[in-house]
């Protein structure tokens, strides 16, 4: 099915009612780009949000859902989108001036990517840089989300078409949820960039997130797990290698997978992901005599460093 709104994209802010919220939404509504985009803002809190000029915008419409967490929430505000793009923004986030106009150009420029990215900044509560991320890739990019590269969704478009059609946000992640969607959009899909900065994402010392991100670590093995169980899988990995260092992230994909299921006794699955470790060795070719490709083996966190 393909969409094909009016409405370029629609920007989803989830909330719980935090001072920033209207940071976030004004930065959509002040944006440089002329053509059509709205903001659907799901109250999250179970209160009122405070009244505010923004919510008198014929862009914006609230919906109410009862702290049913992000996942839930930002699944809801797509059901009601009618953008051909889902652009999904936390509520002290914010977009830059020219983001959506940078976006829809690389979206213009790229019709057949489902999820269009640009740079992210971080900044710390005072306004000072952190750093940015950028994964400078187009086309198949599964090797690399699988490996955990990140690709902030606040610096994101994502096709309406597409999100619906992997099933959206997993509904119990609470954390790593993005990773997740980007994996199963990696696997069926490709990606396209910009190197424009789109996003401010708060981060530093005094930052708090409604996350639990203790739990990241067994969310990532979890849905890395499930990925590789797809039909597809093993051959769109080798198709998005193209050095050591990504033929080595396939290894250690598969083998790091094994000693999971091993540790969840699923003997059955952990002997299937070993023995397409060994496959991935065997195909990476010359590649296996390399630095890079010893060097992916020995790396634990692929995307998550600013640079």
């Amino acid at each position: 099915m393909q969409y094909t709104f009016d409405v370029f994209c629609t920007t989803i802010i989830p909330t719980v009612g935090r001072d920033s919220l209207a940071r976030a939404v004004t930065s959509v509504l002040t944006q440089t780009f002329t053509a059509a985009h709205e903001v659907i803002v799901v109250n999250d809190s179970e209160r009122p949000l405070p009244a505010a000029p923004w919510q008198t915008d014929n862009r914006v419409r609230i919906i109410e859902t009862q702290q049913r967490e992000k996942c839930v929430a930002r699944n809801t505000g797509a059901a009601l989108a009618q953008g051909t793009y889902l652009h999904f923004l936390d509520d002290d986030d914010w977009l830059l001036p020219d983001a959506l106009a940078a976006l829809h150009q690389a979206a213009q420029q790229n019709h057949d990517a489902a999820w269009i990215y640009g740079t992210a900044r971080f900044e710390d509560p005072q306004g000072k840089l952190v750093g940015t991320i950028n994964l400078k890739r187009n086309g198949n990019c599964f090797t690399q989300v699988v490996a955990g590269q990140w690709i902030p969704l606040q610096a994101s478009l994502i096709r309406a078409d597409t999100f619906f059609a992997v099933g959206g946000f997993h509904p119990t992640m609470f954390v790593t949820e993005d990773l997740d969607l980007a994996r199963r959009i990696g696997l069926v899909a490709t990606f396209a960039g910009t190197e424009t900065e789109v996003a401010c994402i708060l981060r530093g010392q005094d930052w708090g997130s409604t996350s639990n991100y203790e739990a990241g670590p067994e969310w990532v093995r979890w849905g890395r797990d499930r990925i590789l169980a797809e039909p597809g899988a093993f051959a769109r990995l080798l198709a998005s290698a193209d050095d050591g260092f990504w033929h080595g992230r396939i290894f250690h994909a598969y083998l790091t997978t094994a000693l999971y299921n091993i540790r969840q006794r699923r003997f059955g699955t952990a002997f299937t992901r070993g023995t397409l470790a060994a496959a991935a060795l065997l195909r990476a070719g010359k590649y296996a005599f390399t630095a890079a490709y010893w060097r992916a083996l020995r790396t634990h966190h692929v995307g998550r460093d600013f640079h």
